[in-house]
């Protein structure tokens, strides 16, 4: 038997249940579950917006980004061993990952990077995945480009700041002013105090924004770009319409499981790009959990740690 984190339906309070440990089937492997990041997509589910997108059955067990340690290998699967220490995304119609075991398909599984503690590169995940879709697939950075991210001190505008700058971008921020000394610590050229300056009125020529706050930052934004740039957004479609008036493009991204992505996301782990931990916590605190990430509270990645 193993403990796990569930929701009973939507809406309802999250709690700590026992089920059996689930066994693999073919080209699976079963990992004894490290850490598990909490993501805004798991209170979303919970509170029922994304039904048409990511339909589940109740008892649900929420979570998608996982860090372990190979318990079982399935027939069928090769390159892996008990042992090995992995980080993976499972699919979040299934769910799983608030749980002391999970299953994931073998292709889907990543080594994770050995430059931090196995229970907190779950945080890497769906972070780390979206931010090189942005910067890598959606764009193509490049050295010496200008590049604007805002809510630089969330997860994936931190991560996805660490990145531009690794690449060789000028990096510019906006973030509140608590939050300065720690984007400046990611390598920004500048940080802008969104509380105090409007931005727009201090860059110009900006080839990239990164636009993870929505709501009037979108159109503010599109004043700053250069002609031909481009504004990739995480919380909703941007106007592309209004963009395409501006002499510019708009593109929206909605982070997508790659084995491959996220095997580069582990790689610039390896290499300096860090993950900001809010705090670690046991499925009992679940409930409390859910909560402060639901309400915009934590700073930076929750990661259940499913043992003690």
């Amino acid at each position: 038997m193993m403990k796990t984190l569930e929701y009973p339906d939507y809406g309802q309070v999250p709690a700590v249940a026992e089920r059996p440990v689930p066994r693999v089937a073919t080209n699976e492997v079963l990992v004894k579950v490290a850490g598990a990041a909490v993501n805004p997509l798991d209170t979303k589910i919970h509170a029922g917006y994304m039904t048409d997108f990511f339909p589940v059955a109740f008892p649900y067990v929420p979570g998608t980004d996982i860090a372990g340690t190979i318990e079982t290998v399935g027939d069928g699967v090769s390159g892996w061993k008990t042992g090995d220490e992995v980080i993976a995304r499972l699919d979040p119609s299934k769910g799983g990952a608030f749980a002391e075991f999970a299953v994931v398909a073998a292709d889907q599984l990543v080594r994770a990077p050995t430059s931090m503690p196995l229970a907190e590169s779950a945080g890497l995940v769906t972070i780390g995945g979206t931010a090189w879709q942005i910067l890598f697939e959606e764009f193509a950075v490049a050295p010496g480009q200008r590049v604007l991210v805002h809510g630089a001190a969330g997860p994936v505008g931190a991560f996805a700041t660490q990145l531009a700058v690794q690449a060789g971008a000028d990096v510019f921020v906006t973030a509140s002013g608590a939050d300065a000394d720690y984007v400046r610590s990611l390598g920004a050229t500048k940080v802008i105090d969104y509380q105090k300056q409007r931005f727009e009125d201090e860059l110009s020529d900006i080839d990239l924004v990164i636009d993870t706050v929505g709501g009037d930052v979108e159109e503010r934004s599109l004043k700053v770009l250069k002609q031909g740039g481009t504004l990739i957004a995480t919380p909703m479609p941007p106007d592309e319409e209004r963009a395409r008036q501006a002499g510019v493009e708009a593109k929206f991204v909605f982070h997508v499981s790659d084995a491959a992505k996220l095997g580069h996301v582990a790689e610039r782990a390896d290499h300096g790009v860090k993950v900001r931990l809010d705090r670690m916590v046991g499925l009992e605190k679940g409930a409390e959990a859910l909560a402060r990430q639901a309400a915009g509270e934590a700073k930076g990645k929750i990661i259940f740690k499913p043992r003690g």
